[in-house]
């Protein structure tokens, strides 16, 4: 994106006449539960790569100290998540645990972000497999009361978990646009 295009009002990003388009917003307004459901949570997902988008070793860019806190860190949690909450809890998959963080490294998802190509490639690689794993969970789904007992939450049912789901990745997508507006100033992606 070219500095002269990046919004710098807010108002701005909200001005359809300058940013046209369908937008990351395209799930249902209207119609059963599921669909919205999962077309709410497909948006937040679709910001989280809109805020990365065009970015390489700045995915690693720290925000301020002493925090970890990262784009490529959010990805790599978002992937732990993802993963924890339709393998682990709801399909009953206990060895799939977390990818980029353990019980000795609690916050390696963020604490060992690098901007290694390699390590920048397997994030992306993890998430969209979590991403594509929790969609075919969820298609497959009798329905939205499927559930599993959580150590953490107790029972949870998958209408729980798409919930808690949107609900993360929206808090985590508001650090997201704080980190992009301080790599490069772009506002409201």
């Amino acid at each position: 994106m070219a500095v002269e295009n990046i919004p710098r009002r807010r108002s701005d990003v909200l001005d359809e006449t300058a940013n046209p388009g369908p937008g990351r917003f395209t799930g249902p307004a209207t119609g059963d539960e599921l669909p919205m459901l999962a077309g709410f949570l497909a948006d937040q997902r679709a910001t989280l790569v809109l805020k990365c988008a065009g970015l390489a070793e700045e995915l690693a860019h720290r925000s301020v100290e002493p925090s970890t806190l990262s784009l490529l860190g959010l990805v790599r949690h978002m992937a732990d998540v993802e993963r924890r909450w339709f393998r682990q809890v709801l399909a009953g998959e206990e060895d799939a645990g977390p990818l980029f963080s353990s019980p000795t490294c609690p916050d390696g998802d963020f604490d060992e972000a690098s901007a290694d190509p390699e390590a920048v490639a397997e994030a992306w690689e993890a998430w969209r497999a979590a991403v594509a794993y929790s969609d075919r969970f969820t298609a497959e789904a009798p329905h939205l009361d499927v559930s599993a007992r959580d150590a953490w939450r107790g029972e949870v049912s998958l209408r729980w978990v798409l919930l808690h789901m949107i609900e993360e990745y929206a808090r985590h997508n508001g650090h997201a646009d704080l980190l992009r507006e301080r790599i490069d100033g772009t506002r409201g992606l």
